[in-house]
């Protein structure tokens, strides 16, 4: 055998090793969700922007129906089939998964120093020492109205509740539209869009949310009782049957144009934009008097984590930090208008009600959903019967009074708070 013909050969095998390592090296995310409707954003948008500087790690986004997700996420962590990735939801859900083994702390991660405490809250211990997934995005609560009919009725914009009825009065007189496009069979709806979107400004944010947490607050004190009483306010305004009427039943009514103000989620948005064929506009609750302090649910909504059994930790990890990035941060906020980003980066929102949504964060002050962190960690679930009683206000089948004390006598029940 020739120098030439030894060297050759050699050079082939040295290149066919090095192809069989890189080959060797390719490793294949999959990522746990249970956002389906985000499929085609992560095939066609935020996958590609990773994979296009990270050759080597191919990522498969997963979701299971929103559902089913929280068991089926179970069934396949005990399996040990679980992706590598895994979305979480904030506070208690994960937290519980945390205390499991099942996710891995990230507080050592390159880029969770971008995010705020406030950011990261809701995914860490109680104690805040250790943080288990990167902050991802928050909604905003408020309310989404039909510009046209405003325009046409002439009705300003409300900003105290005195200005909100007004409105809503003027809306049910013309008789054109429904008032407000709100069911209540579905529970959550009337809690999520009606109690914890006007609460806030009664309970003083924060203040109250955490004073609930000590127990320096109870549900039956008149800055959590308030809020209801204006929730019962709702009921001539909701037009006939709304008792009847689902989520999808309110969403359809607005969007057809039939009903001019709709109680929002900053999630909305981007479903509105490809239905809604008139120009809609935002604004946050209302306060009580001109001047007042406004507050607003901007409730950190999604998270994503790491299997603690992942086979690919270092290429999640790698991933983990592009989704701590700014980069990121810029994608996802405006291929999903209404998600916002926790990035202490500022994203520059591209689509006008979600520019109008992430605004009041300059005047408002920011608070999450009252009953997520600890206070339903025990049974009754203060987070769902939270659902039935703003339902049962609204339906005028529950005074505000016997709805808190059915709550706080629930919470007395399982509830110790810390001193």
């Amino acid at each position: 055998m020739t120098t030439k013909l030894l060297m050759a050969l050699l050079l082939g095998t040295s290149i066919l090793g090095s192809a069989g390592v890189a080959y060797a090296d390719d490793v294949t995310l999959n990522i746990e969700s249970w956002r389906g409707d985000d499929l085609t954003i992560w095939k066609d948008k935020l996958i590609p922007a990773f994979e296009a500087k990270n050759p080597g790690i191919k990522v498969v986004f997963a979701p299971s129906a929103p559902t089913e997700y929280d068991a089926a996420l179970g069934a396949k962590l005990a399996a040990g089939s679980a992706g590598d990735l895994i979305t979480c939801r904030p506070f208690d859900k994960s937290l519980e998964l945390f205390k499991k083994g099942n996710l891995a702390d990230l507080s050592a991660l390159p880029g969770m120093e971008n995010f705020s405490p406030v950011a990261k809250a809701a995914w860490q211990t109680d104690d805040g020492k250790a943080s288990f997934c990167v902050p991802m995005a928050s909604v905003i609560h408020g309310f989404i109205y039909n510009k046209d009919a405003f325009d046409k009725l002439g009705i300003k914009v409300p900003t105290t509740n005195e200005e909100f009825y007004a409105a809503l009065d003027k809306i049910k007189a013309d008789g054109t539209y429904i008032p407000m496009a709100m069911g209540t069979k579905d529970l959550w709806e009337a809690a999520t869009m009606g109690y914890q979107n006007i609460g806030p400004n009664y309970w003083k944010g924060e203040d109250g949310r955490l004073a609930l947490i000590k127990g320096d607050q109870k549900l039956t004190d008149a800055d959590w009782v308030e809020p209801y009483k204006e929730l019962a306010k709702w009921k001539p305004y909701l037009g006939d049957g709304f008792e009847a009427q689902t989520y999808p039943d309110s969403q359809n009514l607005f969007t057809l144009g039939r009903a001019a103000i709709y109680p929002a989620g900053s999630w909305e948005i981007g479903l509105f934009n490809t239905q809604a064929q008139f120009k809609m506009g935002a604004f946050p609750p209302p306060v009580q008097k001109a001047g007042d302090t406004c507050y607003i649910s901007d409730h950190t909504d999604i998270g994503m984590g790491l299997n603690a059994a992942s086979k690919n930790a270092d290429a999640a990890k790698k991933f983990l930090s592009w989704v701590a990035s700014p980069d990121f941060a810029t994608i996802y906020a405006n291929a999903l208008p209404g998600f916002f980003s926790l990035n202490n980066t500022p994203v520059k929102m591209e689509d006008p009600l979600a520019q109008e949504f992430v605004s009041w964060r300059g005047k408002c002050k920011s608070t999450i959903r009252s009953t997520y962190q600890i206070l339903s960690r025990g049974t009754p679930n203060l987070e769902n019967e939270t659902w039935v009683e703003s339902a049962n206000v609204i339906n005028g089948t529950d005074t505000p009074e016997a709805a808190a004390k059915k709550l706080q006598t629930g919470l007395d029940s399982w509830y110790k708070p810390a001193k």
